[in-house]
């Protein structure tokens, strides 16, 4: 017998001779080994702490013959405590595994009974102040890291805005990173913290606006969550085998699973990532992308108007230009800026996502898009003329620390997009937010506040009721 590869004659090999390690056990696959925390927080729904965008390989730096003029950023609040409808279900699940491992020291399960559950009743929904990944401690970093970065755009003396939603958590977060970017002592003289009303009355003129038009198509899918997808069964299966009487079912599965997530953001381990495995880690990613993409991303049509306001309001600003503001610094929440990726068609999936099985060619995933700390960050550049193309105003979009190439326009420097051409496709697509949406007449039509801020710094040293409230075990 002659087999034939590639255009090669090769003689049967000798079995003796066929492989120079035979006895040699082959290396376990990747998947037996338990589940890190660094795994999980690639796949953790955007409930676990904030990592950095997967990079298509563009450099994050100013490209060469240029420099950055504007800065236009809005930030996710930083790592918190679950969020208090989250409370009932996590609990419910963590109630059947402490009766089921009581008498029990083997199994998946085995270090529960050693385990403290890490959520005092007044945390729920708070920012965290503990551990590597503390929410508070991110958002202070992050500010030192953009100081380090675009500090030069400040001149040290002017008084600078920074614009934070309504909610403690965002607040909070605004004001840590205004004291990582000024240093503690200045920020209380050189910033401005505005904080803007959640209250749908405020109309397109807001970080948070809201769609009072149509029922979206979606909404089904939306309300309907969480959804049943193959790999939350395997899990529960096999922790129900271990331990008679435990009696999970999917959704538990999601829930301690989600628990396992946050707890990240409190403490340096989690001992509950590796009863799963990674097969149901990227399962529960899916399971939160999903929701996220069908209530406030692609799959909600009325999202792009929704994120139209902001994308309209930075294409003002950047044809505005430096004068205008060159440091713009905005706070808010993970279903604020998902409308906005969409407005802006960056990394939307070619099609929807389903809702009963993981697709891996259509995705959305959270800890890549809205992780907790996430920003999108649009720098206006200066470049010199260059083979590249003409001197003048080029735009790049960031999306956590990674450059993504804004559609088909990356002619110029680092695959940036001429601000004329950026104008010209982001203008010709976008929805009237207030016309889909049915802003009343005599509420704002458009975003105004970064043009209209107050520069008094009365509520920089804003501490939230709920965050002197809340007391972290240990703490």
């Amino acid at each position: 017998m002659v087999r034939f590869i590639t255009g090669l004659c090769l003689g049967v090999i000798p079995a003796a001779l066929a492989s120079p390690f035979a006895g040699i056990s082959p290396k376990r696959h990747l998947s037996l080994y338990p589940v890190s925390d660094d795994d999980a927080i690639k796949h953790s729904g955007g409930r676990g702490p904030y990592l950095d965008r997967d990079s298509v390989g563009i450099d994050r730096d100013t490209p060469a013959g240029c420099s950055v003029d504007q800065v236009i950023m809005i930030k996710r609040h930083g790592e918190r405590y679950p969020a208090k409808y989250e409370a009932k279900p996590i609990l419910d699940a963590l109630q059947k595994v402490r009766k089921a491992t009581t008498t029990s020291d083997s199994g998946d399960l085995a270090f529960v009974r050693d385990w403290t559950y890490y959520v005092p009743e007044d945390c729920y929904e708070v920012e965290t102040t503990t551990g590597s990944h503390a929410g508070l401690l991110d958002a202070y970093n992050h500010g030192k890291e953009y100081r380090e970065r675009y500090g030069g755009l400040w001149n040290g003396e002017n008084v600078l805005p920074l614009f934070a939603s309504d909610l403690h958590r965002v607040i909070d977060t605004a004001r840590h990173f205004g004291e990582g970017f000024f240093g503690e002592d200045e920020y209380l003289s050189k910033a401005a913290l505005n904080i803007i009303s959640e209250s749908t009355d405020r109309g397109a003129d807001s970080l948070t606006p809201m769609c009072r038009g149509s029922k979206p198509a979606s909404e089904e899918i939306c309300n309907g969550w969480p959804h049943d997808l193959p790999q939350f069964h395997p899990a529960a299966e096999r922790l129900n085998a271990q331990y008679p009487g435990l009696d999970l079912d999917w959704k538990d599965v999601l829930w301690l699973m989600t628990m396992a997530a946050y707890e990240l953001n409190v403490r340096d381990h989690s001992e509950w990532i590796k009863v799963f495995t990674m097969d149901e880690w990227v399962n529960f990613d899916y399971a939160w992308g999903m929701s996220f993409y069908y209530c406030s991303g692609p799959g909600n049509e009325h999202s792009r108007a929704v994120g139209a306001v902001y994308a309209n309001a930075s294409l003002a600003m950047l044809n505005d230009g430096p004068s205008a503001g060159n440091l713009v610094f905005n706070f808010a929440h993970d279903d604020n800026i998902t409308p906005i990726i969409n407005a802006l068609g960056i990394v939307n999936p070619a099609h929807d996502l389903p809702v009963d099985q993981i697709s891996f060619t259509d995705t959305w995933p959270l800890p890549q898009l809205v992780p907790m700390g996430g920003r999108l960050t649009i720098e206006r550049l200066h470049c010199d003329a260059s083979a590249l193309g003409a001197g003048g105003p080029y735009v790049r979009l960031v999306l956590n620390e990674a450059v993504v190439p804004f559609r088909g326009c990356v002619s110029g420097p680092g695959y940036s997009c001429p601000l004329g051409n950026y104008t010209e496709i982001l203008s010709s697509g976008l929805p009237d937010f207030a016309a889909e949406c049915a802003v009343p007449p005599e509420e704002p039509q458009y975003l105004d506040f970064w043009w209209k801020y107050s520069s008094s710094n009365a509520a920089n040293d804003y501490v939230s009721k709920d965050l002197q409230n809340c007391h972290p075990l240990g703490a």
